[in-house]
């Protein structure tokens, strides 16, 4: 009996369950040889980087191609028909027509899923995505188009990633785009609404370009609604693609917001972008705490301000009217940058690594603020902006602000920044605003009662500009299917672009016989592989189902990032992006642990005690047709399955 005084240690690790009066062992599990009915079954899963992927690539592909594990098809002389790195490309891009433009600013929501972080380090995904498009430019790599003309014509609306990938996908698919833009160059947020050192524009014009050259058309600087009626669009159209975007801002909800150095992040991005805008305030406030509000400030940091400027100079730069020498005749200083966010700093939407690059330049990020009031003088500007200290939470989808009384504050400001948000601007088309600023479609991307009308990228929902890019290639399917009078297809749990094993054995030569279901027990058959299922459509295999044990640690090869000062920051617009070599790209896709697919390691074959597992012969195997089972051999004791690496054998037959 213990004394009560004792501090009694909760258990924190339970072998068995309350209730559990069984021992059990390991061998009663896998090696009853004598009776088991379970044998390996080959299936191939999502890797929950693709099932991270908002554009829907097939990450694991191309890593497969940069680490040797699929080659490029072979042509008749026997020898590769393209390097392997323009056939990474061409798999990548079946999906994201802007590997290049991407691999700089997607935040890779694929390495957070990576499976490899569960042992030490997430795949560099977006890193190998900017070489692969990095090289396609240099080596100036084309699209290819095969499929006759339908004779059907679609009318996208808007130049930006969403509209662009619809078009894209649309133009492979045989039908004729014609694309229509109120701006002077194509590429939405991505050249107007993200600072060029980010997106660098000979970088974007390529990957454009490698579009239009498809024979996409154009006519820019016409606005849909206002320049031409949208009835005219659906007389001379057989479908429409809405893609305008959402790059009207949203101003601070408070009063005076409306003062001449108050404007919104995507004015104050547009106008810089636009080279109107060369310089700001020497007190800069950016209220927002998401990508969009991290690149204001560090365009605000880069600008600096002038050291004579008239207030109304910036007013006028931002409203289109300012003279671009005014600039060179005046004396540039770091502007000083303050950026506030209702969340905390760990807690902010923004991209961490850009996070870290503010700070490291100097801008001052104040987290748990919340925006009560703008201070204005006797001209009605802006002085401050006067904020309180908050505590926010997203609870059931909503956001909660509570603010706490008695901590309110002025920052001095010479220019707001309202980066909360931004906006559609449903001017002459009306009829799709579903009444909360935005167009409501099915997972078709079909517009609400609205025949052969479909939408996609931020005017459903301001998001990434990879999920636009996604949102274009799904509603290019749709349209493809509505012109051809088919029924739309259901869209699969998991929407990405897979693996396909019967393409690959098609680029080996390999005749692809019909498979009649039921097909049990079989390891002669000529089909992709005997007992093969993919299930990528609905299943995206986690970490657990690996096994870890065979990855050892490998540092990640990161790419050269320049992080600027505080004085180095001031007039600097170069790429701070290095990028990898071909080596270190092919060195990084050898750490994917190519989760739910064959990557041709051997353990089954080595480690299987009847040698029922073996190799397929070299003239009939292909990647994910690396190994057969001789099912008059196999025991069913599972050990295939424990030593896969990847997930790619189950133990499932007979059941």
């Amino acid at each position: 009996m213990s004394s009560t005084n004792e501090t009694i240690q909760p258990l924190t690790f339970r072998r068995y369950k309350d209730g559990d009066s069984k021992v059990k062992r390991l061998n009663e599990k896998i090696l009853q040889a004598s009776f088991s009915h379970k044998c390996p079954t080959y299936i191939q899963s999502t890797p929950p980087c693709q099932g991270s992927c908002p554009a829907g690539e097939d990450i694991r592909g191309y890593l497969a191609i940069a680490r040797g594990t699929e080659k490029p098809p072979v042509g008749a002389d026997g020898k590769p028909t393209m390097p392997w790195q323009e056939y990474a490309w061409r798999r990548l891009t079946e999906a994201n027509p802007f590997p290049s433009v991407m691999g700089r600013v997607c935040p890779a929501p694929c390495e957070t899923g990576c499976n490899r972080n569960a042992l030490e380090d997430h795949v560099g995904i977006n890193s190998v995505e900017h070489f692969l498009g990095e090289y396609a430019i240099a080596n100036n790599l084309a699209f290819s188009k095969s499929i006759a003309p339908t004779g059907k014509k679609v009318a996208v609306i808007g130049g930006g990633p969403a509209s662009l990938s619809c078009a894209y996908q649309l133009t492979l698919k045989g039908h004729e785009v014609t694309i229509f833009d109120e701006h002077e160059h194509l590429g939405g947020m991505m050249r107007y609404g993200i600072p060029g050192f980010r997106t660098p524009r000979e970088v974007l014009d390529a990957e454009i370009k490698r579009i239009i050259d498809l024979g996409v058309k154009t006519r820019l600087k016409c606005r849909v609604g206002t320049d031409i009626t949208l009835e005219q669009i659906r007389k001379d159209f057989d479908a429409v693609f809405l893609g305008m975007g959402a790059q009207a801002g949203r101003a601070l909800p408070l009063e005076d917001s409306s003062a001449p150095n108050v404007v919104t992040a995507t004015a104050f991005l547009k106008a810089f972008n636009d080279g109107r805008l060369q310089h700001v305030g020497k007190r800069v406030v950016v209220v927002g705490g998401g990508d969009t509000s991290i690149d204001v400030a560090t365009v605000a940091r880069r600008l600096g301000h002038l050291e004579e400027s008239k207030p109304t100079d910036l007013e006028r730069a931002i409203a289109g009217q300012m003279a671009h020498d005014v600039a060179e005749i005046s004396v540039k200083q770091g502007a000083e940058v303050t950026l506030t966010s209702i969340f905390d700093i760990d807690k902010m939407q923004a991209n961490k690594h850009e996070i870290e690059q503010a700070l490291a330049e100097g801008i001052m990020i104040r987290g748990g603020m919340a925006p009560i009031g703008i201070v204005r003088d006797k001209d009605g500007r802006a002085t401050a902006l006067r904020v309180s200290q908050c505590e926010a939470k997203l609870a059931g989808g909503k956001l909660e602000v509570k603010n706490i009384e008695g901590t309110e504050q002025d920052i001095a400001a010479d220019l707001i920044v309202s980066a909360i948000g931004q906006a559609v601007d449903f001017t002459g088309l009306e009829e799709f605003n579903n009444g909360r600023g935005a167009v409501s479609t099915d997972r078709n991307y079909v517009v609400s009662g609205q025949k052969g009308i479909f939408a996609g990228g931020d005017i459903i929902r301001p998001h990434l500009l990879t999920t636009a890019i996604g949102h274009g290639s799904i509603a290019a399917d749709g349209i493809h299917n509505y012109l051809l009078g088919k029924d739309l297809e259901k869209r699969p749990k998991i929407d990405a672009h897979q693996f396909d094993l019967m393409r690959k054995m098609i680029e080996k030569g390999l005749e692809v016989k019909e498979i009649h279901e039921p097909l049990r027990g079989t390891y002669s058959s000529n089909v992709a592989v005997h007992n093969f299922d993919n299930r990528s459509d609905r299943y995206v295999i986690p970490h657990d189902k690996l096994f870890l044990g065979h990855f050892s640690m490998v540092a990640r090869n990161k790419r050269d990032i320049t992080t600027l000062s505080k004085e180095s920051a001031l007039g600097n617009f170069e790429d701070r992006l290095g990028v990898l070599s071909g080596e270190q790209a092919a060195a990084e896709a050898k750490r994917c642990m190519s989760c739910g697919m064959c990557f041709e390691c051997d353990n089954c074959v080595v480690y299987c005690p009847q040698t029922a597992v073996f190799r397929v012969k070299k003239n009939q195997s292909t990647l994910g047709r690396y190994v057969d089972t001789d099912y008059n051999k196999c025991i069913g004791c599972h050990i295939c399955a424990d030593v896969c690496p990847t997930g790619y054998i189950q133990m499932g037959l007979g059941e």
